[in-house]
């Protein structure tokens, strides 16, 4: 199978798809714990001749059922896609979650999901995985189920790093203090998000150092800091040092902003993704505008010297496009 298959919902499921192995779960971040997962699913998939299906769901369960939105993702939907398709699979479910869907009964999500629109031939999940009303799908369940409806389960053991599994929480937790080296880690690839280019207050460019901006929300709870990174537009790779937080300015839901080494273009309204490289320090605030520029200087100089030193985590950052 060359093509990848993108589904919103499980309604109109192509031929191509069906008799799938299918690896269930929210997957935010793709990490490295879901790799040995998703390297099962194909496995299972190959020796069976079958397509790859990852099934997950969006929005994240855990913001349905908060009064707004609050989960600091690692993958909105889109790039979870897109790592699903760079992991090798066929195809990707993205299932509509709300309450109405927290409320199937484990034996109907079987029924309905599993069974009649995906015809699954096998199910392989993380031992933490639980599904349907009140999480009575328990790994246990699912293996019986499969018993009567003629699909295999694997069912793997969370994947350890240091003295506790890796998991999606301890990936926000590290980008939430700045410990870009402990979340790249753990996820197996350089983490990165993607944006529109806005325009921003014109500041960086009257001290010497004009920025790509990018707007976050109110989720993104990535540490105020100072940033190497390496940034994707199009099919151009560039380097370069990014601030996030202006605590000398308007410091209420501040863009990234990110200064592009030997790059000087217009590429407002341009797509562009940012991938960490290491993390320079946090935010400062300093006396005048001259101090500013100086510790812009420094920080572009630490960044080069860090993106000098830096290489892929392996073959998902080539695929990704972040390493030639």
């Amino acid at each position: 199978m060359t093509s990848f298959y993108r589904l919103d919902g499980l309604d109109r499921v192509p031929e191509a798809l069906k008799g799938a192995v299918v690896a269930i779960g929210s997957f935010d971040g793709v990490h490295r714990g879901h790799q040995t997962v998703i390297e099962r699913l194909k496995a299972q998939a190959r020796a069976r001749n079958a397509p790859a299906v990852m099934l997950t769901f969006e929005p994240h369960p855990r913001d349905v059922f908060a009064p707004k939105p609050f989960m600091f993702r690692l993958t909105p939907p889109d790039i979870k896609a897109r790592l699903a398709a760079a992991l090798g699979l066929d195809g990707i479910v993205l299932m509509p979650f709300s309450r109405d869907l927290s409320m199937v009964t484990a034996e109907d999500f079987v029924d309905r999901f599993l069974v009649r629109a995906l015809r699954a031939s096998g199910v392989v999940v993380g031992a933490d995985f639980h599904f349907g009303h009140n999480r009575r799908g328990t790994p246990d369940f699912l293996r019986a189920s499969g018993a009567v409806h003629g699909f295999t389960v694997d069912i793997l053991d969370l994947l350890p790093q240091g003295e506790e599994p890796v998991s999606s929480s301890r990936i926000r937790a590290a980008l939430t203090v700045g410990d870009v080296r402990d979340a790249n880690g753990m996820l197996g690839y350089h983490w990165f998000f993607g944006g529109e280019v806005i325009k921003g207050d014109q500041r960086g460019r009257l001290l010497g150092f004009p920025t790509a901006n990018i707007a976050t929300n109110s989720g993104f709870s990535l540490a105020q800091g100072v940033y190497a990174v390496r940034a994707r537009l199009g099919e151009k790779l560039l380097d370069g040092v990014a601030s996030y937080g202006k605590p000398m300015f308007n410091n209420e839901l501040p863009p990234f902003e990110t200064f592009l080494f030997d790059f000087d273009a217009d590429i407002y309204g341009r797509h562009l993704e940012i991938a960490l490289i290491g993390h320079i320090r946090g935010q400062e605030i300093y006396k005048g505008l001259d101090e500013l520029i100086a510790a812009i200087g420094r920080d572009s100089r630490k960044a080069r010297e860090a993106l000098g030193q830096c290489g892929s985590l392996g073959d998902l950052d080539k695929t990704l496009g972040f390493f030639e």
